[in-house]
């Protein structure tokens, strides 16, 4: 099944970039935000496996023309689609639509104050250029009364979306509350088609060394149970034993 697609845009000629700026010196977000980025980059290209190549990146500029600025995302997922070899070459720094094809599947914001636009300008821009799931996170609620609006494309616009599935993609999300890098808090995550939560690559190993040692408890569990029931045989052999020297001594020999 293929993933909904944006209109893949052409060029005659590889346009001149020499002059944009792809990196400035702006200063991170909040400290929850950096740590939201990268938990969602972070158990996709960990624990998702779809069976076709994707990118997912944060705080990269996309940048869909020539003389305009870019818009650039919390986070984002584009399908079908592989990182260039040489990342330090200029067009390949920046999520540049033409040398892709194609926008995004899907952008994540998450609201840090009132004056970010992700309400107004940012899904404009989002729609125009062709994103197809547009998702905003407001954790502590500044422009929108929900944690979580989640919004699909249609018709050139974007209408809210009733749930947190995307079965094109075979993803969806949920939000979580729990420990992250050593924060309890309510994190956004992504799950799989059966709604099993994507897992970070510190929860995976954590998860394999827990089933690891579930399993050496079972064997040393297993081994216990033997050497107790080769004790109760050992047990029940010395007493058959001294039964039958009992009987031998009483003058009746023991049936064989």
């Amino acid at each position: 099944m293929t993933a909904m697609r944006s209109e893949a845009l052409y060029f005659v000629e590889e346009p001149d970039i020499s002059g944009i700026i792809t990196e400035d010196d702006e200063p991170v977000d909040n400290m929850f935000s950096e740590k939201q980025r990268r938990l969602l980059t972070e158990s996709l290209n960990s624990s998702w496996n779809p069976g076709r190549s994707f990118i997912a990146a944060s705080d990269v500029g996309i940048f869909y023309a020539i003389n305009q600025p870019p818009v650039v995302p919390d986070m984002f997922l584009s399908m079908d689609v592989k990182l260039p070899e040489d990342l330090w070459e200029k067009k390949h720094r920046s999520y540049f639509l033409w040398e892709y094809g194609k926008a995004p599947e899907m952008v994540v914001e998450i609201v840090s104050n009132t004056e970010g636009g992700e309400n107004s300008r940012k899904i404009q821009k989002y729609a125009q250029i062709g994103v197809c799931y547009y998702v905003i996170f407001d954790p502590q609620r500044y422009i929108q009364n929900d944690l979580l609006r989640i919004y699909q494309s249609h018709a050139g616009q974007f209408i809210p979306k009733i749930d947190c599935q995307f079965p094109l993609l075979g993803l969806g999300l949920m939000l979580w509350e729990g420990t992250y890098e050593g924060k309890h808090d309510r994190w956004l995550r992504w799950c799989d088609s059966h709604k099993n939560m994507l897992l970070t690559g510190f929860e995976r190993a954590v998860s394999a060394e827990n089933r690891a040692e579930e399993a050496e408890n079972r064997a040393e569990e297993a081994e216990d149970r033997a050497e107790k029931a080769e004790e109760i045989a050992a047990s029940e052999r010395r007493r058959a034993e001294k039964l039958a020297q009992r009987l031998k001594e009483s003058g009746i020999e023991p049936e064989e």
